[in-house]
């Protein structure tokens, strides 16, 4: 009797964890329906671009004729002297190269209107977008904005198919996501994972408070939209955090309640409206929290001021601690830009301030960043230094350059914290003369000049500060 027991038991138990792994399976999300429902609506995005091909050159003082055969044989005729180059360029640089990049983007309009990152169609000359059904169409570029790194295209069609927009301030970190794109080309690619935070805070992008996921995302994907398990757009992809390359667990999205707040102003106006305040902040250490009588650390400390920003003008100082922004609570530094950045210019926010140890208000008009003042990055003022280098600048008056014996140069007037200039060491005040040893005659000039600079390779800048020359090392991102 006792060997007819055992048998059963082991059978009973064996039954129980087939089930009970059938159950657990069940529960895993099954992406099936989302991808068909959706696929349609996703599109790759290939953009292409001519850029001049420089040439290694020789040290100034060959002029081409007289050549230490050495030199001709390691550079043969590519340095500086020679006629230009009939394919354009002058000397030093070759023939203009077409380059190609890729990403992804989504359908949000039946007549149209594709959303995706503003690095995939930065300084395009031509965008192609490709449906799933394997048509292509040459989309045009609405506007972008390099702050949140959104951008609207549109294509002449009608009757396309749409993504659903969701509720990016309704996530909770373990919540189910799932992408779709094209990494490294490879169309409609769908991965998925999870929220692994929220409100994420990156180096040079003050504006977003990202989602990160440990959704796989490659580059290609970027632009590409990020679903919840109803099937709803809450995010698009935009950033790794990669040493090689590739992907490594960390991904980055842009909440789709931002994305659309900045797409329907592109829609609308072509350009985006954030409101400014003209402060530099940083972050309130225990040891600045004690010393400011405050419980613990939180606010945004005003380090500087631009003398003829927003901020000096409603009464602020710096060593201000700003608290609150229209009753919102300012809990780190990073929370500053984002609260101020959702309301437009010439509007007035009231901020609650501790100083001198007391708890105040003040109230300001915003003003409107400068790079908004004149229109999208595509155009060439100041946004794009600003974009990338991250400063706002000013052509120097003569008299400046009478006494410091320059002919150009341009004076920084605000320095984004966090930026590639911050990082150099570049201030407020810095007179810039030459970046990769090119003369910076102008703001022009200098939109230029950073345009061309190499990724991730240190470039020498000059400047003056306070009458004295020196050297910083830019290195760009």
């Amino acid at each position: 009797m006792k060997r007819m027991i055992l048998p059963a038991t082991l059978w009973l138990c064996l039954v129980w964890i087939t089930a009970a792994g059938a159950a657990q399976a069940r529960e895993l999300p099954d992406f099936t329906q989302l991808v068909k429902q959706a696929a349609p609506a996703v599109v790759n995005i290939s953009t292409t671009r001519e850029v001049e091909q420089r040439s290694p050159s020789l040290p100034h003082d060959f002029n081409g004729q007289d050549v230490p055969e050495i030199f001709r044989h390691f550079f043969g005729d590519r340095f500086g002297g020679r006629s230009p180059s009939p394919h354009g360029g002058g000397p030093g640089q070759g023939p203009s190269q077409k380059r190609q990049s890729l990403g992804s983007g989504f359908v949000i309009s039946e007549d149209g209107y594709i959303m995706t990152n503003a690095h995939v169609v930065r300084d395009a000359d031509k965008v192609q977008v490709r449906f799933n059904d394997r048509r292509e169409m040459t989309a045009k570029i609405i506007g972008s904005d390099s702050q949140t790194d959104i951008a609207l295209i549109k294509v002449d069609a009608e009757d396309l198919t749409t993504l659903e927009m969701g509720d990016s301030d309704e996530l909770e970190v373990g919540n189910w996501v799932a992408a779709i794109g094209s990494p490294f080309g490879f169309d409609h690619s769908v991965t998925s994972g999870i929220i692994s935070a929220m409100n994420r805070t990156l180096p040079q992008d003050a504006y977003v408070p990202f989602i990160q996921t440990d959704v796989a995302i490659n580059p290609g994907n970027s632009g590409g939209p990020l679903f919840n398990l109803d099937g709803q757009v809450i995010g698009i992809n935009s950033q790794i955090f990669t040493r090689n390359g590739g992907f490594m667990g960390l991904s980055f999205a842009i909440p789709v309640n931002v994305a659309m707040d900045v797409a329907d102003q592109l829609r609308q106006d072509g350009k985006v409206d954030r409101g400014w305040l003209g402060v530099m902040i940083q972050p309130v250490s225990r040891d600045l929290a004690e010393s400011f009588g405050m419980d613990k650390p939180g606010g945004a400390l005003i380090a500087d001021l631009d003398p003829e920003g927003p901020a000096a003008a409603g009464g602020l100082k710096a060593g201000d601690v700003i608290l609150a922004v229209n009753g919102q609570a300012v809990k780190r530094s990073s929370t500053l830009p984002r609260l101020i950045g959702r309301v437009a210019p010439d509007e007035e926010v009231t901020l609650s301030l501790l100083r001198d140890g007391e708890k105040t208000r003040e109230t300001v008009t915003l003003g409107s960043w400068p790079e908004s003042e004149k229109g999208t990055s595509q155009r060439r003022d100041e946004s794009a230094s600003q974009a990338r280098l991250g400063v706002a600048v000013s052509d120097v008056d003569p008299e400046q350059r009478k006494r410091l014996e320059i002919d150009g140069g341009v004076q920084v007037r605000r320095v984004k914290p966090g930026s590639v200039a911050a990082s150099a060491g570049i201030k407020s005040g810095d007179i810039l003369v030459s970046v990769d040893h090119q003369a910076v005659m102008s703001a022009d000039d200098l939109v230029n000049i950073v345009q061309q600079l190499p990724d991730d390779r240190a470039i020498p800048l000059r400047l003056y500060r306070e009458g004295r020359s020196l050297f910083v090392a830019l290195r760009m991102p």
